[in-house]
């Protein structure tokens, strides 16, 4: 029916007009094409099947781990397992509560063999373990590092087994040399439990290096030395004070008191969100060195090199980061 035929259908409503239709906004001289209503729109290409892959590489996972279709090294690290469980769980605290920022990652190898050495702090070993995500998740052949750990984590029920998988090892000389002649990335952490089991008010103030075994181990298999500094460690728990006596009952290194543990029970090992930052240095060869591997001077001078250039490189950190809390 046409307008006019409409109106005359209307006494009394001569004038009656229906409505022009809006004339359609024109984007430079060009009229838009019409869309649909979101509810009706296909979903972009390939977006229903980016959980439908997830799914079906977890299933893919599960099926392999029950069927025990899947390699561990001789030391017993499961690098399928590491990627896919560990690291992810990791990087919770890693990207969204440390919010970790890496610099001199070009200063790591690209292959071969190398020794990582770090400050180490935090009462509990988190440093170690958010660097082994860092080295991973910004060097370009995402690298794994080996870590060498203190006897007592390799004597506590299921740790153990955890820490082997994930990649760790004893701290031992020939364990260190055997994995770094296989082409590994091995991190030491030389201050030990000096490091971590410090006060609040040592803070960055690294502690003694030992007898420079690591050293040792780096000269006899050629392979650099790549001095690591962390900062942020120190504050996700300030240690106040070390109840001794209670640590000597119970067989561990040191029992803290911080802010929040032992007072809030369980909620007291939940770390303060510090800002971290990783710095990598350039590496230290030792490839005309290795005749000298048993030479105490040799040894001595070149773990005391690492050690300044640690100590150096918190210092520049620090001045980067004023606010230890810092979004």
């Amino acid at each position: 029916m046409s307008q006019d035929e409409y109106r005359d259908m209307l006494p009394g409503h001569a004038d009656f007009r229906l409505p022009e239709p809006p004339e359609p906004r024109k984007l430079n001289g060009r009229r838009p094409i019409p869309q649909k209503p979101a509810a009706e729109r296909p979903a972009p290409p390939g977006e229903p099947d980016v959980w439908d892959r997830r799914i079906a590489r977890g299933l893919a996972f599960l099926r392999r781990r029950l069927a025990g279709a899947y390699d561990v090294d001789e030391f017993g690290f499961d690098a399928e397992l590491t990627e896919s469980v560990f690291h992810p769980m990791l990087r919770v605290l890693y990207r969204d509560w440390f919010r970790t920022e890496v610099f001199g990652i070009e200063n790591v190898p690209a292959d071969g063999g190398g020794l990582v050495v770090g400050n180490h702090s935090g009462t509990l070993a988190l440093d170690a373990l958010m660097l082994t995500v860092a080295l991973h998740d910004n060097h370009p052949r995402r690298r794994h590092l080996r870590l060498l750990g203190a006897d007592l984590v390799f004597r506590m029920p299921g740790v153990s087994e955890l820490a082997r998988a994930a990649g760790a090892t004893v701290a031992c000389n020939p364990d260190a040399e055997r994995l770094m002649t296989g082409g590994q990335l091995v991190g030491v952490f030389p201050e030990g439990f000096k490091g971590i089991g410090k006060k609040f008010s040592e803070r960055y103030k690294l502690q003694r290096f030992g007898r420079g075994g690591f050293v040792s181990a780096a000269l006899r298999t050629g392979t650099p030395i790549i001095p690591v500094a962390i900062v942020g460690a120190e504050e996700i728990y300030p240690i106040l004070a070390d109840l001794k006596p209670l640590a000597r009952l119970l067989g561990v290194p040191y029992f803290p008191v911080t802010p929040t543990f032992p007072w809030l029970g369980p909620l007291g090992l939940v770390p303060l969100p510090s800002k971290w930052l990783i710095q990598f240095c350039p590496p230290i060869p030792t490839a005309h060195l290795t005749e000298y591997a048993d030479d105490p001077l040799v040894v001595y001078n070149l773990a005391d090199q690492v050690r300044e250039t640690i100590q150096a490189t918190l210092h520049e950190l620090l001045q980067k980061r004023p606010d230890p809390f810092a979004r």
